[in-house]
Order: C-alpha cells, then sequence, then structure tokens
C-alpha cells in the first residue's frame, strides 16, 4: 500500500471518528432539548455500557488505523496489536463478571476494568451496601479474575428498573 493511500485511509478513519463524536454530542443534545434534563437512574446501567461501548469502539477504529499503516514488522504495528487484544480481553472480563454479580441477586450491574491501570470498579443496583454483599461481590471477582480486592472499589448506584 502506498503512502498515499495510506493517508487517505488515515484521514477518512479521522473524519469518521469525527463524525461520529459530533452525530452522538447531537444525539444527546436532541435528547435532553425533549425533556429528559438529566440521566435518570433508572437507565443509569444502560447508559454506562452504552458510553463504554461507544467509546471502546473508537478506540478499536483507531488502532485498526495504526496496524493498517505500519508493517508487521515495526514497533508501533505490535504495540497497537497488543493494545487492541488487551481491550478484547477486558471486554470480554467485564462482561463475564457483570454477568457473574447480576447472578448474586442484582438487578443489574456494571464492571469497568482499566487499561492502563490495576483498577477495577463495580457499579450494582442496590440502595446500599452491607459487608455481605462486598464480600461476596469480591470474592467473585478474585477467584474469577485473580483481582486483588485492593483494587476493587464497589459503588451502589440505586436504580428503579
Amino acid at each position: 500500500m502506498s503512502k498515499k493511500k495510506k493517508i487517505i485511509v488515515m484521514s477518512s478513519l479521522v473524519l469518521l471518528l469525527a463524525l461520529t463524536a459530533v452525530l452522538n454530542v447531537v444525539l444527546a443534545r436532541t435528547k435532553t432539548a425533549k425533556g429528559d434534563s438529566a440521566i435518570a437512574t433508572s437507565n443509569y446501567f444502560t447508559t454506562y455500557r452504552s458510553e463504554r461501548t461507544t467509546t471502546r469502539s473508537e478506540e478499536l477504529v483507531q488502532l485498526d488505523s495504526v496496524i493498517a499503516l505500519y508493517d508487521a514488522n515495526d514497533e508501533k504495528y505490535k504495540e497497537a496489536v497488543n493494545l487492541k487484544i488487551k481491550i478484547v480481553e477486558i471486554m470480554e472480563k467485564e462482561l463475564v463478571l457483570e454477568t457473574m454479580i447480576k447472578s448474586k441477586g442484582f438487578s443489574d450491574a456494571v464492571v469497568s476494568i482499566g487499561v492502563d491501570s490495576d483498577n477495577v470498579n463495580v457499579f450494582i443496583n442496590s440502595n446500599e451496601l452491607d459487608i455481605n454483599t462486598a464480600l461476596s461481590i469480591y470474592h467473585c471477582l478474585k477467584d474469577e479474575a485473580g483481582i486483588i480486592p485492593e483494587n476493587i472499589i464497589i459503588m451502589p448506584v440505586y436504580s428503579q428498573i
């Protein structure tokens, strides 16, 4: 692939990314103009997952463009491929952990694993968090994902679904 074609592909991907961001802002403003002045807690979990998916999709598109620009032997190519693999692994782990936490009796839960840190944030649909519930989640994360309790933050977010 010639350099000119690579530049055109990269520019196109950047434009698509910008278009996605603009549409996201426009749609968000349209939604708030219709009376949704704030994100209700009843859709907190859905909104969080949607925003997380959008952000990750944009990151993966950017990584794909880097991968397309460089040879397989180039260091930047290898870094982009490794980061893409890491993001996909994190996405899979978050999904498994969310399902496991929901199986403990919560109506909804969101798990957010950092790409650059070992921290794991867990948002559960609950009025309050008692010690037994926290321990149950800690053990679940420790046993399934090997996460140490010092890196786990659990936050209750009450949502009427």
